[in-house]
């Protein structure tokens, strides 16, 4: 399974440099990535092991079209097991392709601490971290520190109520767990977030309620559908034009001196 379009509905396409990764928090339990590799096992020759897959690295360049990129749906870029270097490699195709947006997202905080300073972290990456429930607010405290332009929260599976402190946090995506064995999401959750967003100016993004399927109990919310984006994608947007034209003019000049 390689990068592709998505269903994903706050992104447009994933970018899989490494797959795999291991259980960290009860959000992990009914882990999405790692029933993939078990239904398309041809695909995964090492199951659900960290692999990297240095042959992917490249594939932003060749999409010309500026999209909202998920980098590692099928794992975590902070893993352990990512080698320094080759994350560094992974930025520097990030800084090489300024026409889209990179949304990084990890429950490794303190790793993505510790390496933050050796990062260069341009204006085209959005860092967040999971919240699945009051257990693991903490990791915000360290997503806080990290220079990102956009700092975001991924609440899914949304496992309790939380009460954040959203100084500095530009956006909340909220979602339900899906799956034979979903646990499922309280209205007063998903409420009691978009309140708090609302009340401190945040961009709140309802992704589903869950279910068997993901699209089994729909996206609505007191009746609406919560699509909000951070500031940055509007004016992200109004400048793609220009990353085009200078995409199109390094594609001309590489092929005039191959």
């Amino acid at each position: 399974m390689v990068s592709t379009h998505t269903g994903i509905e706050w992104t447009d396409r994933t970018w899989n440099p490494t797959t795999g990764c291991n259980k960290v928090s009860p959000g992990c339990t009914h882990c999405y990535a790692e029933a993939i590799t078990k239904r398309f096992t041809q695909n995964f020759p090492q199951g659900f092991a960290l692999t990297l897959h240095r042959e992917r690295l490249q594939e932003p360049k060749r999409w010309r079209k500026p999209s909202r990129i998920f980098v590692n749906s099928m794992s975590d870029l902070f893993h352990e097991e990512v080698p320094f270097s080759f994350l560094k490699e992974v930025f520097e195709v990030i800084r090489e392709t300024p026409w889209h947006i990179y949304q990084i997202l990890t429950k490794r905080h303190e790793r993505l601490v510790d390496l933050a300073d050796q990062l260069d972290w341009h204006e085209n990456i959005w860092m967040g971290v999971s919240v699945e429930n009051q257990d693991y607010i903490h990791r915000v405290d360290y997503l806080r520190k990290i220079p990102a332009k956009v700092r975001f929260l991924s609440c899914e599976p949304l496992l309790g109520a939380l009460q954040l402190d959203l100084t500095d946090i530009h956006w909340v995506i909220v979602g339900g767990e899906s799956g034979n064995r979903y646990r499922p999401m309280k209205l007063e959750w998903a409420q009691s977030i978009r309140d708090q967003c609302n009340s401190d100016h945040v961009a709140f993004f309802f992704k589903q309620w869950g279910g068997r399927t993901s699209k089994a109990g729909g996206r609505l919310l007191d009746g609406q559908i919560w699509d909000e984006m951070p500031e940055a994608w509007n004016l992200h947007r109004q400048q793609r034009e220009e990353y085009l034209t200078l995409s199109n003019r390094k594609s001309r000049k590489a092929r005039l001196t191959a």
